[in-house]
């Protein structure tokens, strides 16, 4: 897969965050940010369907509205669940990469090496001192 050429400014990469908290913790973190977009899309469609339901009263001004509430509440919908399944994906993709090729251990790691730029974290299992390349992308 090609490394994604622009940061990611709501979550810490894969290196800052198992180097912050720990493998486990990272990817729990991930999980719940990737939950808190589903739950802003599910608002957001609340607040679609509010506005649908609006819609059938009022001038044109209100009508007027009402239609800018719809459109920016879809666009917060779809980015929201745009995000949650590239969060949910990304942190999934990792994760299976995370039993140590040897020993078998799972998400017992330290960084060894941050390749950003090519996609790859060097790891190290904290087991047995096997090192491995997780691919983020």
């Amino acid at each position: 897969m090609p490394a994604n050429p622009r940061p990611n400014y709501l979550n810490r990469s894969l290196a800052d965050g198992v180097a912050a908290v720990g493998f486990r913790k990272w990817y729990e973190r991930e999980l719940l940010s990737g939950h808190a977009h589903l739950v802003l899309m599910l608002l957001a469609t609340l607040g679609m369907l509010g506005s649908i339901e609006a819609f059938a009263g009022g001038d044109w001004l209100d009508k007027t509205i009402d239609a800018v509430m719809f459109v920016a509440s879809a666009a917060i919908a779809v980015w929201g669940m745009r995000r949650y399944l590239y969060l949910l994906m990304r942190a999934e993709h990792i994760a299976n990469q995370a039993n140590c090729p040897q020993c078998k251990e799972y998400g017992r790691l330290t960084v060894e090496a941050d390749h950003s730029q090519s996609g790859k974290t060097r790891v190290r299992c904290k087991a047995c001192g096997h090192r491995w390349d997780i691919h983020e992308q």
